[in-house]
């Protein structure tokens, strides 16, 4: 599972960078994502703050290895995306394709890993 492993740093990479720039600069992160939207400065920064804890989640189960809890990071994401499709189609604001397109490259990138790895090690059974 070396190749989902490592696809993983892609997600941590995002969660903790998006985390801090959300947490610390919320109207930056906002106007960098083209949102359209009205968020109040106290909820962005705590979507940065859960965002970082996310990430520091993320970057344990590659440290640790955690093989176990990698369906269950595409389980999430293909909930995530489905979330921020509805959003974007109820609200239109473009903040929700963007992060769809962030989330979305990661789980086919998470998924390719995984099935190559699944197969990879099924032949060598």
């Amino acid at each position: 599972m070396d190749r989902t492993r490592t696809s993983l740093f892609y997600v941590a990479g995002y969660l903790l960078v998006g985390g801090m720039g959300f947490l610390w600069v919320p109207e930056t992160m906002l106007e960098v994502f083209l949102s359209n939207g009205e968020y109040s400065d106290v909820m962005v920064r705590f979507v940065g703050l859960l965002l970082l804890a996310l990430g520091v989640i993320v970057v344990q189960v590659i440290r640790l290895r955690l093989d176990a809890l990698y369906p269950t990071t595409l389980i999430m994401r293909a909930l995530i995306l489905l979330g921020l499709l509805v959003f974007f189609l109820l609200y239109r604001d473009p903040l929700m394709l963007v992060l769809f397109g962030i989330v979305g490259m990661g789980f086919a990138y998470t998924m390719t890993c995984y099935v190559l790895d699944r197969s990879s090690d099924a032949t060598s059974v």
